[in-house]
């Protein structure tokens, strides 16, 4: 199944030369995850594998999951159920819309219900589900976001794929890594599966009441570690989906400069952030930093009209 998506090779570790980190002399590198699989991109494929390999050992009809009209999630997951053969049905929240996300879920063969917002917040409730499983008998549901325990699990390798390349960019070591955090199971597994000595900085692309923290703190329950070693910052700026002038100025930018794309929701807020933190001195001379580039792009077409 693997060889359906991304050749593991195309994952490069790259330096990036921006200005404000030149200055204070702080080290930067981004790891590509956007350069995986053209429609099951970033770190979609690492939360998904597990998920997908489940459902064919339990010869599911077909994969259900939960999104928004945008969501890099419900893109990968249509796009992944098309080429296995796999029915997909999305629960979309809010009114119905024709957004380039939903346009292409649509020509995936996804099953579009749109639910309100009182009915998208049910999702939470064991009730809720109970009426999708009537719905659609022997459907595999997939968590919100491809989390939980096995969307962690797919991301174990992704500390590993920063470790063999570091010689590639002339570094031996390197201090911290920065990622941009929505349900959390990305964070989680990579904590699961680097060092202990590496600090992992999550950015949250949420609102704290979304309590990610929490999500967090429960996942970390179920993997077999002694140290954790992470913590969280809050990049959700306006609010979740929203992109400010400021923020849209800086990606604009960053890709001039530099050539690498990235979108307003998630990896666009996370180096802001990081890139502000820079400047106000809290991350010392020195210092090596890996940020990951969970990708995305998919969804920046709306503001970008691209």
């Amino acid at each position: 199944m693997d060889k359906l998506f991304f050749v593991l090779d195309k994952v490069v570790l790259n330096r990036l030369n921006l200005p404000v980190f030149d200055k204070a002399g702080v080290e930067l590198a981004v790891l590509r995850l956007d350069k995986t699989d053209y429609l099951i991109s970033g770190n979609k494929w690492f939360k998904l594998q597990y998920h997908l390999h489940k459902a064919i050992d339990q010869k599911a009809k077909g994969l259900l999951s939960v999104g928004g009209a945008h969501s890099n999630h419900l893109h990968s997951l249509a796009a992944a159920g098309q080429r296995l053969g796999f029915a997909t049905v999305g629960l979309i929240r809010g009114n119905p819309v024709q957004t380039p996300t939903v346009v292409d879920l649509q020509d995936f063969g996804m099953t579009l219900h749109w639910l309100s917002y009182g009915e998208f917040r049910r999702r939470y409730q064991d009730a809720f589900w109970q009426e999708w499983v009537e719905c659609y008998p022997d459907y595999y549901f997939v968590p919100e976001g491809g989390g939980g325990l096995l969307g962690a699990q797919g991301c174990k390798i992704i500390p590993q794929m920063i470790k063999q390349q570091l010689l590639t960019i002339g570094w031996d070591d390197f201090d911290s890594i920065y990622l941009s955090v929505g349900t959390g199971s990305t964070l989680v597994g990579i904590i699961w599966g680097k060092e202990n000595r590496h600090q992992v900085v999550g950015c949250l692309a949420v609102p704290d009441c979304y309590r990610v923290d929490k999500q967090i703190e429960d996942l970390l329950d179920e993997i077999p570690i002694k140290i954790a070693n992470y913590q969280l910052q809050s990049a959700a700026r306006k609010g979740f989906g929203q992109a400010d002038p400021e923020l849209l100025d800086f990606i604009n930018e960053v890709e001039k400069t530099t050539g690498l794309p990235l979108d307003p929701v998630y990896t666009g807020k996370t180096l802001f952030f990081l890139q502000q933190q820079v400047q106000a001195g809290h991350i010392a001379k020195g210092t090596r930093i890996v940020f990951i580039h969970t990708g995305g792009l998919q969804g920046r077409r709306v503001l970008f009209d691209s």
